[in-house]
């Protein structure tokens, strides 16, 4: 369940939240789906494939960074990966790749306003993997479409069905 919280950015920037982190929708503080563990388990293999090919690729994973999307919105995607280090504790660039992980809670009128936003903002690759099902998808200018792997083709990354979701 959602909750909202009104505060500035300069205070929503300096606090800790129980739990997982909250994102920032102009003045509103709200509140994140928590994942469980078939979330958690997607999350770690989509970091720990990213850091493995680091040194190759120069690509850097992150999880769960706030990212500054305009001067009143931050949001959180669970995986992020940029082309170098991002360089501030709060970047304000868009990363290379942006995916969400559904959780059971999470509904389409939540995460495809999300997803819409991170490509207005620049972000080039922006997935989303659902372990309940056990599916990929791309969302572009064309929308949302199911695809059986994620690739960057420029540095050498493919990732499948079978190797995000091979734990469960």
């Amino acid at each position: 369940m959602s909750t909202k919280t009104l505060m500035s950015v300069e205070e929503y920037l300096h606090t800790s939240f129980d739990g997982a982190d909250r994102e920032y929708l102009d003045g509103e503080v709200v509140e994140r789906n928590m994942g469980n563990d078939s979330h958690s388990a997607v999350q770690v293999e989509f970091a720990f494939r990213f850091r493995l090919q680091r040194d190759r690729t120069g690509l850097h994973v992150r999880t769960e960074l706030r990212h500054r999307v305009s001067e009143s919105r931050f949001r959180i995607p669970d995986v992020a990966v940029f082309e170098g280090a991002p360089g501030k504790q709060v970047p304000s660039d868009p990363p290379l790749v942006a995916i969400e992980i559904l959780s059971p809670d999470d509904r389409v009128g939540y995460i495809l306003p999300k997803l819409e936003e991170y490509r207005q903002w620049g972000v080039r690759h922006i997935w989303l993997a659902d372990p309940e099902n056990r599916h990929f998808f791309t969302f572009g200018d064309a929308g949302l479409h199911q695809v059986n792997e994620f690739s960057l083709p420029g540095h050498g990354i493919v990732l499948t069905l079978a190797d995000i979701f091979a734990e469960k």
